[in-house]
């Protein structure tokens, strides 16, 4: 029997044990307080973010993606300020009353949350699902990104040991750890998940969407960064590079194309290359080209997180020991433009336009090629021109003056605090936001009476007959007997 076929069968065995028996310890949960579920996620955010360093660097000796001290720091943000952000809301029991409207939410859980994650932010994006999916009393399995199944299983299990020690049910929060695409499947499918909530490529994606369960899926984001003549272009510069430099642009949000206004392009440039941005030529534009992309437009994984020294070493060019990331000058969008794709590591293309309308133009042709909803970035301190991106553009972040990394993910923002970022209908997804807690949470209402039935109501649909609104009135009450129990007592004498 080929090892493939047995590694198949395990896959989806582990799912179904996984899945029914994450289930049965959400039951369990679901009536857990208030007070033990907070105490539980504190635990959980405290293990995590304790051992953020730890699973930092066994994130990038396992995937070789990305820079050890910086995905420290995304799992800091995804246990502590993740946990931060959600720890006071109300999760269970009524959690808001409109005494107006005679209203009341109850929170109830989902249930049993398949939680799908990338290789490229593992471990912080599984901090993340967990603390807001056990946040609103669900339970959670995990099904990791096979290049980073070691740091997501270690993960998983650290956060599990610390939860079931305050208390958790074992088997709220799990792991697969035989991945295959058949078991993930099976997980996703399996009778006992109730919600998917998947991050990372597009195929994932769109399999989870397929297999007629409610899902959350958040793809590709292709970020174009406008900077625009009235923006500060000393910090624009340093923002935009320091965010794609981050982790060797690994966040989904990191920016992929900077467009500039014409009569600062130059100014900008210099000021790039101040802080460690390599404009390549002709010549070395195209052997990225070749080396980042398949010829059917496919991400070469290999170059997936590399350091632009990793990138000339496997595009067989040469640049400065000093390059923090490549910069192409591109002229067009789409296919014919390979670089005017996503690209998940240290390579930005750089367009020149003539005025914010002619900018908001290729910004929207860079989304519509492969960010449609996700996020835009825009330097300006004209506020005219920062709300007509913010009104016009098909994006649901517009990050200002910031990162685009950090900023849209809620680290710079007064954004909600997320590792997975929606794209909204135009997208793909179901919402718009930065995913939470509440989007994990369903919500029972209890509503009383305000206006009585309006008078039409009342007539009888076969005779047409109108039945006195006040049927509190004893003589109403007492006709509407009458009539009941004479309709009885003809039928009856109808009857063989």
């Amino acid at each position: 029997m080929p090892d493939s076929f047995d590694m198949d069968l395990q896959s989806i065995q582990e799912a179904r044990r996984l899945a029914v028996a994450c289930r049965e310890a959400q039951r369990a949960f679901a009536t857990a307080s208030q007070e033990t579920v907070d105490r539980i996620c504190q635990a959980m955010a405290d293990a995590a973010y304790n051992a953020a360093a730890r699973l930092g660097q066994m994130a990038n000796e396992e995937t070789g993606y990305g820079v050890p001290r910086h995905k420290q720091i995304k799992n800091e943000f995804a246990s502590r300020t993740v946990w931060a952000s959600i720890k006071d809301q109300k999760t269970v029991g009524v959690i808001a009353h409109d005494e107006q409207r005679k209203v009341m939410e109850i929170a109830w859980p989902a249930g049993v949350v398949a939680a799908l994650t990338p290789s490229t932010n593992p471990t912080s994006t599984i901090m993340f699902k967990i603390l807001i999916a056990v946040k609103a009393r669900d339970g959670i399995v995990v099904a990791p990104h096979p290049f980073a199944k070691t740091c997501s299983y270690e993960t998983v299990r650290l956060m599990a040991e610390a939860g079931e020690a305050e208390g958790m049910p074992p088997g709220l929060v799990s792991c697969m750890q035989h991945i295959t695409l058949d078991g993930t499947q099976a997980l996703m499918r399996h009778y006992a998940t109730s919600l998917i909530l998947a991050t990372g490529g597009t195929p994932m994606v769109k399999a989870a969407h397929s297999v007629g369960k409610p899902a959350i899926g958040v793809g590709p984001g292709n970020v174009p960064a406008y900077v625009d003549r009235s923006a500060d272009v000393v910090k624009a510069a340093g923002d935009i590079v320091n965010s794609k430099a981050f982790d060797c642009s690994t966040i989904c949000a990191t920016e992929q194309s900077v467009v500039a206004d014409k009569p600062i392009a130059a100014q900008l440039r210099a000021e790039m290359e101040k802080h460690g941005a390599y404009f390549v030529n002709a010549e070395q534009k195209a052997a990225l080209e070749r080396t980042l992309f398949f010829p059917d437009g496919g991400i070469n994984a290999r170059s997936v997180g590399k350091t632009p020294q990793a990138l000339a070493e496997m595009a067989g060019i040469e640049v400065p020991a000093t390059a923090r990331i490549l910069v192409a000058e591109l002229e067009g969008v789409g296919a014919d433009y390979p670089l005017s794709r996503e690209k998940l590591t240290t390579v930005l293309g750089f367009y020149i336009e003539d005025g914010w309308r002619a900018g908001c133009e290729r910004c929207i042709q860079l989304l519509k090629f492969g960010g449609d909803g996700h996020s835009l970035v825009i330097h300006a301190r004209d506020h005219d021109v920062i709300m007509a991106f913010g009104l016009e553009k098909p994006a649901f972040r517009i990050i200002v003056n910031t990162w685009g990394t950090l900023g849209a993910i809620g680290a710079t923002t007064g954004v909600m605090p997320s590792m997975t970022l929606a794209p909204g209908g135009i997208g793909g997804a179901v919402v718009g936001d930065n995913i939470t807690t509440r989007h994990l949470l369903n919500i029972k209402r209890l509503a009383y009476e305000l206006v009585p039935p309006p008078e039409g109501a009342y007539t009888h649909a076969s005779n047409g007959a109108t039945v006195a609104p006040d049927v509190a009135a004893p003589e109403t009450i007492e006709a509407i007997v009458r009539r009941v129990l004479a309709s009885m007592a003809s039928e009856q004498d109808r009857r063989p």
